[in-house]
């Protein structure tokens, strides 16, 4: 099943090349960032199935993950050595399956906030979906931190129920975006901003792109640049002026030097927008989860 989707992945990306961007195919293997480096392995017994990862704003050089269905309701700050720092646990819910988290500046108080994404569904089997949000806490606890103060976001796809495992949101608009995951050619949807709180949201559905296995995303503080990760690799594009999300993914992007992991479904940028990060699940051999790091070339 892994080769099958290798394969298949591999084969939506070499059709990914739009009309006016033949001239400029898809390469850039050494051209946009160096080679990886480990920034630390995670070593803690109770991280083994991380599959989101963000940037903290609130604490530069540290990051958010969190573990994949079946967990407790609980997200994790580790440091860029993937050394643990501290929890938050989500009072009165529950991980369904958890597969991505970002965390973004509020467009109106400018405050920091978490976006946890319960937005997996490997069945398809759901009738509605969830994202849950709350604000950054403002200084590094050294015990577990219950929280019962956050809101949540429940949604709907307007063409039925998906698996997805990718969550982002546009800095500049606070719109969210989620990616679907399985379908030959995924879905793009979003979420607008200011988001509803109070009835279940149908997300917009803006079109498809032709990838598949979608696994983990994320925009730049910055707004400038985003990524996409299946499997095997991590995309990259410069977002140019004017054009929205899904006219950024409808263009070709760069592949970076991403080397394959275990069971790789976590990626973000770091907070200064020069390099990225890749954090895997412990896999079905059960490896020691490693941070790893890709600098961007100056």
């Amino acid at each position: 099943m892994f080769f099958a989707t290798c394969f298949s992945v591999l084969s939506a990306c070499s059709t990914a090349i739009n009309p006016e961007d033949e001239k400029n195919p898809v390469e850039k293997d050494t051209v946009v960032f160096n080679s990886r480096i480990t920034a630390g392995k995670l070593e803690t017994s109770f991280i083994k199935e991380a599959s989101g990862l963000d940037a903290s704003i609130t604490h530069p050089g540290y990051f958010w993950t969190h573990n994949d269905s079946g967990d407790e309701p609980e997200i994790f700050l580790i440091s860029e050595s993937a050394i643990f720092q501290m929890k938050i646990i989500l009072d009165n819910t529950q991980n369904r399956d958890w597969e991505d988290i970002a965390v973004s500046r509020d467009v109106r108080t400018g405050k920091n906030f978490i976006f946890i994404g319960e937005i997996g569904d490997n069945l398809a089997k759901y009738s509605e979906y969830k994202i849950h949000i709350f604000e950054e806490p403002s200084q590094i606890s050294s015990g577990d931190i219950l929280n019962e103060y956050y809101q949540t976001i429940t949604y709907v796809y307007p063409d039925g129920p998906r698996d997805a495992e990718t969550l982002m949101v546009e800095p500049v608009s606070g719109d969210i975006y989620i990616v679907s995951k399985r379908e030959t050619e995924v879905g793009v949807y979003r979420l607008k901003y200011p988001y509803d709180y109070e009835k279940t949201t149908t997300a917009e559905k803006l079109g498809v792109i032709p990838f598949n296995s979608i696994v983990a995303g994320d925009i730049a503080n910055d707004g400038n640049s985003l990524l996409l990760k299946d499997y095997t690799m991590v995309y990259y594009w410069d977002i140019r002026k004017n054009d929205n999300i899904y006219e950024t993914l409808k263009r070709s992007p760069y592949k970076t030097p991403y080397i394959t992991e275990p069971q790789g479904e976590a990626v973000c940028w770091d907070i200064t927008n020069m390099a990225f990060y890749t954090l895997s699940e412990s896999g079905t051999f059960n490896t020691t989860p490693v941070l790893y790091k890709y600098e961007k070339r100056l």
